[in-house]
């Protein structure tokens, strides 16, 4: 059994996708703008990740923008029949590489033809709304229109489902009146635990939960006891990060990303690694420890 087969398997709309996939984001430039340093080996890095096993990438037209798109379009297409590629929609860059709102219904079309332009693709199989109403965080505030147009072009056969992201628990209910939601994306991680609720809520709903930035916002005293766990285990911090988010809830989605083979063969190797209850206990804690 190869490394990422340990992860298991979850719903992600009409498709079942292993629970450890790949995130595109750093495949452009510094910055997640401008073209990659080296085009060919982020090319490389998309064919290992398929070659390994991996059925789920996340990507968007706005990293790049248009560059991240336009490399797994040529490293990829055509597209293998079990894979199931997840963009997102509702900002664009400004000329200084700034994330901007672009959150009106023309530009939310026109973000989504320029993906499956960009894509080479006929339908996308899921677009997750970015809520922009605060570009660091969820943000209350009603997207209900924005949805509305999504489940529009949904309807016209441009997209088979619809997620969201950098959402409030409120905006996920709303957004669940107008369309089904197949997936939900927030930052969430061992020491970021905001989102514990909604993540068994929507596991019991049967609704995937991608988290993104599995390690960021660590406090030095909690990075020294992951570090710790790490050690112990003969593992990297970063795959027992990941190892925890697997075993944390079955609708876990896992998109981590990279550039390089060496570090994505790194990340899956996470989808194997053992976490005995004793480390489960330290992980755990690790959400209420504080540097003093």
């Amino acid at each position: 059994m190869s490394d990422i087969e340990h992860s298991g398997t979850f719903a992600l709309g009409s498709h079942t996708v292993k629970r450890m996939g790949y995130g595109a984001m750093q495949l452009a430039g510094p910055g997640v703008f401008g073209p990659p340093k080296d085009r060919a080996a982020a090319v490389a890095v998309l064919r290992a990740a398929i070659e390994a096993g991996v059925d789920h990438i996340d990507t968007s037209d706005f990293y790049g923008p248009h560059v991240t798109n336009q490399i797994i379009r040529e490293a990829l297409h055509p597209y293998p029949d079990n894979l199931t590629i997840v963009t997102k929609v509702s900002a664009r860059r400004g000329p200084n590489a700034e994330w901007l709102p672009a959150m009106s219904k023309e530009e939310l079309t026109a973000a989504v033809h320029d993906n499956l332009r960009n894509l080479g693709a006929d339908v996308i199989d899921v677009v997750n709304f970015r809520s922009m109403l605060d570009v660091h965080g969820p943000a209350e505030g009603s997207i209900e229109e924005q949805v509305t147009v999504l489940a529009d072009l949904q309807r016209q056969g441009l997209i088979r489902h619809i997620g969201l992201s950098n959402v409030t628990v409120k905006q996920v209910a709303d957004s669940r009146k107008i369309t089904e939601i197949v997936c939900v994306q927030n930052m969430y991680n061992v020491a970021q635990r905001q989102d514990d609720a909604l993540i068994d809520q929507l596991a019991e709903q049967g609704i995937a939960y991608v988290p993104f930035f599995p390690l960021g916002g660590f406090s030095p005293l909690q990075s020294s006891t992951l570090n710790a766990v790490a050690e112990g285990l003969g593992a990297k911090p970063m795959q027992v990060a990941l190892a925890w988010l697997l075993r944390r809830s079955p609708n876990i989605l896992l998109i981590p990303g990279t550039s390089s083979v060496a570090h994505l063969k790194e990340n899956l190797a996470a989808a194997a690694l053992h976490l005995p209850d004793d480390a489960m206990r330290e992980l755990d804690g690790i959400g209420g420890k504080q540097a003093a």
